[in-house]
């Protein structure tokens, strides 16, 4: 055998499985990446995302967004590069939503630093939100912003230190069981492991068939505005957010670079068939919308977006990761459902542990393909 292991995907989770793998389990791996290293097509690019311990989509993910949180730190020490802002996150809606009562209990029952901001002290301390009624704050103070790019190319660049070799440029045709093992073919040729772990995105179906019902594939579109006063988006005054109000869900991230702050919808862009139909590019009419929640929501900025980019995820149909063995040797992480990078390097260790056959630190159950009826 080639390797130990061979990692199918080097993106959000396949970086950071080659990195634990390598340099914390001692494996011998090969990672293989179908585009160059660090391309912007997959689900973590587009300069930042939110990192929040206080979870709209359910309190149960907490411990572990809590020992992502730590290896992040850990990732982040280890070179020279700043991957976490420690901004903290804001949440805003009514507390009778199910949202925000996740975020209370989420807070509430693990401990975790935080305030209760009632609407009179929401709009004296964060005045940029525009007019609150009959909504409450949660400040997680364990919140932040990662910087996703910057991380990838962290743990890449930490495996390939512990020993890992990773092949950028290589389209993976098949992933077969064989005697042993699996064996990986790819446009540069064939690699053999006694295990595979596909990594791989909106691309992971394309490889697993058993995936292709399961994995929906919906476009990110990322937009950024020009606040008419930069200084008072700034992350040491407005934290990051999310803001549920009627139909409308908004995230917002503040300007870590002093000139454009990044906000919009979460996952309101329909699918697409295949990740090769993806449209990097939209009239500003097909932004409309986003603009005009963005400045009702938050008055200071424009009701257009200065840029704008677009990238792609998949979703299962009850937005949990798929983690699990689909073939002989063949374990996947995939349908992360635009909200799995702030846990990528807890998925990157569950990963590892689940192709090494080591105990797992937290019940992944939830998590199986099996699931969906098999």
């Amino acid at each position: 055998m080639d390797a130990d292991v061979v990692v199918v995907g080097l993106g959000t989770v396949g970086a950071m499985a080659s990195w634990r793998l390598a340099e914390v389990h001692g494996a011998r791996v090969i990672g293989v990446e179908r585009h160059a290293l660090g391309h912007d097509f997959g689900g973590y690019a587009g300069e930042s995302r939110l990192f929040r311990t206080g979870y709209h989509e359910s309190p149960e993910y907490v411990p572990m967004l809590l020992q992502a949180r730590e290896l992040w730190q850990e990732l982040q020490q280890g070179g020279q590069r700043t991957l976490f802002h420690p901004a903290g996150v804001l949440s805003i809606g009514a507390p009778t939503i199910t949202p925000m009562r996740n975020v209370l209990v989420s807070v509430q029952q693990h401990g975790i630093a935080h305030e209760v901001l009632d609407a009179a002290e929401l709009a004296r301390r964060f005045p940029q939100h525009g007019s609150i009624t009959d909504e409450i704050g949660v400040l997680d103070k364990l919140g932040g912003v990662l910087r996703p790019e910057s991380a990838v190319h962290e743990a890449l660049r930490r495996a390939r230190r512990a020993g890992a070799e990773l092949i950028d440029n290589a389209p993976v045709t098949a992933v077969e069981p064989v005697p042993g093992g699996v064996r990986v073919t790819t446009e540069q040729g064939v690699r053999t492991a006694k295990h595979v772990v596909v990594t791989a995105g909106a691309w992971a179906a394309q490889l697993l068939p058993e995936l292709r019902a399961l994995l929906d594939i919906r476009p990110l579109v990322l937009t950024w505005f020009a606040p008419e006063d930069p200084a008072r988006y700034a992350p040491e005054v407005f934290p990051g957010f999310i803001r549920d109000l009627g139909d409308v869900h908004l995230f917002g991230i503040p300007s870590l670079d002093g000139a454009l702050v990044k906000a919009g919808w979460a996952d309101a862009w329909g699918s697409i068939e295949d990740p090769a139909g993806l449209t990097r590019f939209l009239e500003p009419r097909a932004m409309a919308g986003v603009g005009r929640d963005v400045h009702a929501l938050l008055p200071e900025l424009p009701a257009q977006p200065s840029r704008h980019s677009v990238h792609m995820d998949a979703y299962t149909p009850d937005r949990r990761a798929v983690i699990g063995t689909v073939q002989p040797g063949v374990a996947v992480v995939a349908g992360l459902s635009g909200h799995g990078f702030k846990l990528a390097p807890a998925f990157g260790e569950i990963a590892a542990r689940f192709v090494l056959g080591l105990p797992q630190q937290h019940d992944i159950s939830r998590f199986s393909p099996d699931r969906f009826g098999g």
